[in-house]
Parts: structure tokens; sequence; C-alpha cells
């Protein structure tokens, strides 16, 4: 729905992206294991393809097609900027150079990445068959997860600067997730660590994923906007979809919400619903506030029909 409503004001509807490839089929009880792999849908039946390739992310972004990707964005612009540099003040200047630096940086990663995407797709056709049922890093999936996600995150905050897009969802693990973290000192994959949810491994791996929404929101917070900053301006939610793993409890979930979105959130506060009532604690009712204060005027949301209250 936030795609839709801004859809006609910037290039990209939305950046959908992933860390980990989606699944298909169905779980054990029999729910589709399309709920487990996207966090983005069109409508009730149909998640939005999800992106998991840096390369093929950061090309949405810019335009990058056929011959276009062997030059650099920089190298392609060289001349508007150029002639931009002697019309802007010096602090505009010194914004336009920042912008520029960080979008070479991210190029200069992704042709990495590019590259042994590229490496993929050939020893895939030699095997005869598609990259992405192949194992990471033979998928052209970038090995260290701490990249991939880094980059992911990189991505999301050029699309943000560049006003190309102003929604965005980001998928770092999906459920029932094979990733491994052995630079946490964790021996087992995701999904059997989450079944210890009070383990000092699970704790490792909880702290380095909310260290993820840090870098984002420290990114972000680089980024100025006349005297703001474009986290101010944004507002970056992070949710798990469980309580507690050990238990499969999703009667109560933690959500994390970042960023002021333009002054119309109140930061610094801890709100505790685990004491109302199910109907006043909606996870959709947030959903509806959150649509509301950028704009969408929507009756309700799921099934929501009014705003959070408190928040």
């Amino acid at each position: 729905m936030l795609a839709a409503h801004f859809e006609e004001v910037t290039a990209q509807p939305s950046l959908v992206l992933g860390c980990e490839q989606p699944i298909t089929g169905y779980h054990e009880t029999n729910f589709s294991m399309a709920y487990s792999s996207h966090i983005s849908w069109k409508d009730a039946n149909s998640p939005v393809p999800m992106e998991v390739y840096p390369s093929l992310a950061f090309d949405s972004l810019f335009d990058n097609q056929g011959s276009r990707r062997t030059i650099s964005i920089l190298d392609r612009v060289r001349e508007q900027t150029t002639a931009l540099q002697h019309k802007v003040s010096t602090a505009d200047k010194a914004k336009l150079d920042e912008y520029l630096t960080s979008v070479r940086d991210v190029e200069k990663r992704v042709e990495r990445m590019r590259t042994a995407k590229d490496k993929a797709d050939d020893k895939a056709r030699d095997r005869g068959r598609p990259a992405f049922t192949m194992p990471r890093p033979d998928n052209g999936l970038p090995e260290d997860i701490r990249e991939h996600m880094r980059l992911m995150c990189d991505i999301i905050a050029l699309g943000f600067q560049t006003d190309k897009t102003r929604v965005a969802t980001l998928l770092l693990c999906r459920d029932l997730s094979g990733l491994f973290y052995p630079f946490l000192g964790v021996r087992t994959a995701h999904h059997p660590t989450s079944h210890m949810d009070q383990s000092d491994a699970y704790e490792r791996v909880t702290r380095y994923y909310v260290s993820q929404l840090a870098y984002l929101a420290g990114r972000l917070a680089e980024m100025k906007e006349a005297d703001t900053t474009v986290l101010d301006n944004s507002c970056l939610m992070f949710v798990s979809n469980l309580w507690s793993g050990t238990r499969h409890d999703s009667s109560k979930v933690p959500v994390l919400l970042v960023g002021g979105l333009g002054g119309t959130l109140d930061t610094g506060r801890v709100l505790d619903f685990t004491g109302r009532s199910d109907e006043n604690r909606k996870l959709c009712s947030l959903y509806l506030s959150l649509m509301k204060r950028m704009g969408v005027k929507a009756e309700r949301f799921g099934d929501a029909m009014v705003p959070l209250g408190g928040l």
C-alpha cells in the first residue's frame, strides 16, 4: 500500500530485498512456505518478488542495464556533476562530494558481487540447473553474510538518500533459516539456535541482527537533509515474528521503531502493550498508524480499523 501510494513520485515504488533465498512448498502444518520467505506482498495472495543479489538491487536503483554495467555511474554523470559543482555553495558541494563518494564505494563492492554471480550463472548452465537452487556461495550470493547484509543496508540508504524510493523491506533471514554464524562462535544454524532462545548462542545471534539495524540507522543519520537528517525524516521498523522460538509463542512480538518520520513520531520511549486487550494491541493497528503518518488514507488494514493508541 505504501509502494502504491508513492509510485507516482519516485522512480522505484519500493525496494524488496533479502539476504537468503526464498523457499517453496508447504510446511508440515500445511502452511505455504511463501509466508516464511516474504514480508512484502502485492495483495493477500501474491508476494512481491524479492531481490537477494546485491548487484541486481544496485542496478535497479541506477538503471544499470546492458553495457551500462561496465561503465562507472560517476563516469556517466561526470559532465553533469562538474557543471553542478560550479553552481552550488561550498556546503552543497561538500554534500555532493559525500554522496558521490558513497555511491562509488557501494559500486566497487557491488562489482565484486557481480563477478561472483556471473561465475555462478556460468556454473549453473554447465550443470543444467538454475543458480538459485545451488547452496551458497555456488549460487553467487556472498559467502560472508556480514558483507551481504551490510551491502543491502547501504543500497537501502542510497535509495532513501537519492529519493529513488521511499519504501524498502529487507528480510535479513527467512523463517526456518539455514544461515550459519561461525564469526559469532555459534555452531548450529539459525533455526535450531532459535529453539534455544535463552542460550548465549542465540543472544549473540540476536545482538548481531540488531547491529544491522544500528548500522542502517547510523548511515541515514549521517545524511544531512536541510537542518535535519534522512533518519529524522524516515522510520525504520525492526520486528520479529515470534517472542519465543523455544515455545513458538507469537502472542506478543518485539517491535523497534527508529527515526522521527518527519517529526510525527516521538522517539526515546518504551511502550508496553502487554497489559492491554488483544483488540488494543494489534500489529496491524501499528501499520495503520504509520501509513496514516505517511499520507495513506486507509479506513482499515488487515484486522485493524483504528490506529494504535498511545503511539
